[in-house]
């Protein structure tokens, strides 16, 4: 598949159908996710994949409330995958405090898109969660309080074909030379 095709058949899946997904197809979207490039090779990143049912459950349950129900579709997915905040190296630290910047932010959001990118390869979707309940998350997964969740990430089998692609057109996202 060329790139831009993976890019084009990438989307956030709101619906899922109940088949499983096999472990090999985690593990290498874990490896890409892995090579994905980081400030001063930091790797800020601790992936806890979440596929025993019961548990998977009780995590999807807490992406959504009555008053916020758009991540309802979380309950579908036969995994979630948390991505775990980690210090990052000390160079890092100090860029990010010279340049007023988050990098370790960017760096995990470089390698989530890393992971869908793999999973669309592999056949599979996902659906990059940053509204959930994050004290409850870290409790269900045995993460120690002082950890932060940058994002979950639902992964599965589509229930339906992609949609077309709603983006702005190119000129009104990008320009050469000054702004």
């Amino acid at each position: 598949m060329k790139f831009i095709e993976l890019i084009n058949s990438r989307q956030s899946v709101r619906k899922y159908s109940g088949k499983q997904v096999e472990k090999e197809k985690i593990e290498r979207c874990l490896e890409a996710a892995r090579l994905a490039p980081s400030a001063c090779n930091a790797q800020p990143w601790k992936y806890i994949v979440v596929d025993e049912p019961l548990l998977k459950e009780k995590m999807a349950n807490e992406t959504f409330s009555a008053i916020a129900p758009f991540n309802k579709f979380s309950l579908q997915a036969p995994v979630i995958v948390a991505i775990v905040m980690e210090k990052p190296n000390l160079l890092s630290q100090f860029g990010g405090r010279v340049k007023d910047k988050d990098f370790y932010l960017i760096d995990i959001g470089i390698s989530a898109e890393h992971f869908c990118l793999a999973a669309a390869e592999e056949g599979l979707g996902t659906c990059i969660l940053g509204w959930f309940n994050e004290k409850a998350v870290l409790k269900l997964l045995g993460i120690p309080a002082k950890k932060r969740i940058g994002l979950l990430i639902t992964l599965g089998y589509a229930a339906d074909e992609p949609r077309k692609k709603i983006r702005k057109e190119k000129e009104k996202m990008s320009s050469y030379n000054k702004y």
